[in-house]
């Protein structure tokens, strides 16, 4: 039976989340998405970073930002965090060319910095998210995120729910 809004009418919410696992929750989903990037790696923060990498490009079209994010990827020659704490500043260089939408590769090499920032001065993103709840994690991440000199324009590419964004791509 449906709503007047068209929407299912589960019997409870067990339900609905059950339904929603099994239709997420299996390898054939997993490949033709952008959550298969992260999937790529076993090291925590090669996951880490091409999560966050390739949630902050997760507008429009799956296939294209998979393959915009397996470029990202690709240029940090498959190895995300070993880029991170090696990069000098000329190896960032090589993301000046890229785009993803309005994602281009000024915000591209704000982000690289500012994950250079986090992982050598903050032991990683998952530290920088411990707070009393996801929203005030967020808020802290982005603090940091942004701490260090960066592209004014590259803020709009991290939500900010202290301005009651509902940070959609970061969750």
């Amino acid at each position: 039976m449906l709503h007047s809004q068209n929407r299912p009418d589960f019997t409870s919410y067990k339900e609905f989340l059950e339904l929603k696992y099994h239709q997420y929750n299996h390898p054939g989903f997993i490949e033709n998405d952008p959550v298969s990037i992260p999937h790529r790696f076993k090291k925590k923060e090669d996951i880490e970073i091409s999560g966050f990498l390739t949630a902050t490009i997760a507008w429009g079209k799956r296939k294209t930002i998979i393959n915009n994010a397996l470029s990202l990827i690709h240029i940090m020659d498959d190895a995300p965090y070993d880029f991170i704490m090696h990069a000098e500043k000329k190896d960032f260089n090589r993301f000046s060319g890229f785009t993803h939408r309005t994602f281009n590769g000024f915000d591209c090499i704000t982000f690289l910095q500012s994950l250079q920032h986090i992982y050598r001065d903050h032991g990683g993103i998952e530290n920088c998210f411990k707070a009393e709840d996801i929203k005030q994690g967020i808020i802290k991440f982005r603090n940091i995120f942004f701490s260090h000199p960066h592209a004014l324009r590259a803020e709009k590419h991290l939500a900010n729910p202290a301005v009651n964004s509902s940070a959609k791509r970061i969750n």
